[in-house]
């Protein structure tokens, strides 16, 4: 069973971009997006330069054992990748909850009215 794609493109005409764009669904969902993604991003930022600067002017810090071998350098090295993770766990459950339904919302919008 094979589905051969069909070369008919349709006659309707493509959504007014910049009606969507000035629309106040669009700008919801953009401030639902900024709203959360920039403050999250800033932190991030914030705190890997806090560890590259610890790591570059805190030497004795960052060599202080926390466990056997383990130093406060490696400790904060692996919270790196963990907070990578967790803010990609963050967000894949902010955009399934506050994204997800207003851009279908848009889209059904936008596909009815072509």
């Amino acid at each position: 069973m094979s589905a051969v794609p069909t070369t008919d493109t349709g006659t309707h005409e493509p959504p007014d971009y910049r009606q969507v764009q000035s629309s106040a669904e669009f700008a919801e969902l953009r401030r639902a997006h900024r709203s959360f993604a920039f403050p999250l991003t800033l932190g991030f930022l914030l705190w890997y330069l806090v560890y590259v600067l610890l790591s570059s002017y805190a030497g004795g810090f960052m060599a202080t054992p926390v466990l056997g071998h383990l130093n406060v350098a490696f400790v904060l090295g692996i919270a790196q990748f963990a907070t990578t993770f967790l803010i990609a766990w963050w967000y894949s459950r902010h955009a399934a909850a506050a994204l997800d339904p207003k851009a279908e919302a848009l889209k059904s919008r936008l596909e009815a009215g072509a």
